[in-house]
């Protein structure tokens, strides 16, 4: 596995896209992704709930499951971290234990509120989540577990508070910041008010929303971007468009039956069922007549 620390030292940023199970960690992989984002907003909708419902044990479980097909760095939407300082240990080790390569910490109330989902922050005190970073740090067992700290400042309270969130975090020992800039010039006011690296997460429209390229975020220091929603928007809508068409009396015109049976190949090809059945051919199928 290619380490994240060293990726993002490179000039371009790390470009990452959000997984839920392994199956899309591989379309992602094969398609050219960098860096995979198990994303708990998104984990939280799959079950019918939200990233407030879910614990540590669920995200350790699907990063396990990803990881198991994939060698791409993976990253953790660690909500609030699951606890106050203290708590910082056993989140940090199970994250790290089960192959994550990073995890984002946001300064929110503990436990987290549906309200954030609705643009109501529940945020903690500045030295409360400084030592929620300071524990994080200590935790980890290799320093190319990187810890991202992410405050919500901008949203809540002002652009000021959440700089000085960001510089104190910063102090406190996180590898990265993560203020959610909504324009061009909020992100060159981080970029020259603060120490990067910098994740950010990229809205529906793309980058292109900032004005901006690739590359000049990487020359301001925003090293990782992430597409946290997309793909569970888009799935989420050929879902909804195919079981309305089809729960009448399982007729549809979205698949035909020759595209059926071109997606069936794909779908077994991204599984690798070709390998597996080789491998039974070898062993338990094979015949010695």
């Amino acid at each position: 596995m290619n380490s994240l620390r060293r990726m993002i030292e490179q000039p371009d940023p790390v470009v990452a896209t959000l997984v839920s199970n392994p199956l899309m960690a591989r379309l992602a992989e094969r398609a050219g992704f960098e860096a995979l984002y198990l994303g708990g907003g998104m984990l939280g909708y799959s079950k019918v709930v939200l990233e407030a419902n879910l614990n540590i044990s669920e995200l350790v479980q699907a990063g396990i499951d990803i990881r198991t097909i994939s060698d791409l760095p993976l990253i953790l939407d660690g909500a609030t971290g699951f606890g106050d300082p203290m708590h910082m240990h056993r989140t940090i080790t199970m994250a790290e234990a089960s192959g994550f390569s990073a995890i984002e910490i946001e300064d929110q109330l503990v436990p987290k509120r549906a309200h954030h989902h609705v643009g109501i922050e529940h945020m903690i005190p500045t030295q409360l989540m400084a030592a929620k970073i300071r524990e994080a740090c200590a935790a980890r067992r290799s320093e190319e577990f990187l810890i991202i700290a992410r405050t919500n400042g901008i949203r809540s309270t002002d652009f000021e508070d959440a700089i000085e969130r960001a510089a104190t975090y910063k102090d406190a020992g996180a590898d990265l910041l993560m203020l959610g800039p909504r324009n061009q010039t909020d992100i060159r006011a981080i970029a020259d008010r603060l120490d990067g690296p910098f994740q950010i997460l990229v809205p529906a429209e793309g980058i292109s929303i900032f004005e901006m390229t690739k590359a000049q975020l990487g020359e301001l220091g925003f090293k990782l971007l992430i597409d946290a929603a997309k793909p569970m928007l888009v799935s989420f809508r050929a879902w909804k468009e195919l079981y309305e068409s089809t729960a009448d009396d399982l007729s549809s015109t979205a698949l035909t039956a020759d595209e059926a049976r071109e997606l069936t190949d794909q779908l077994n090809d991204a599984v690798g069922i070709d390998h597996l059945l080789e491998i039974e051919r070898a062993t338990v199928e094979h015949s010695n007549s």
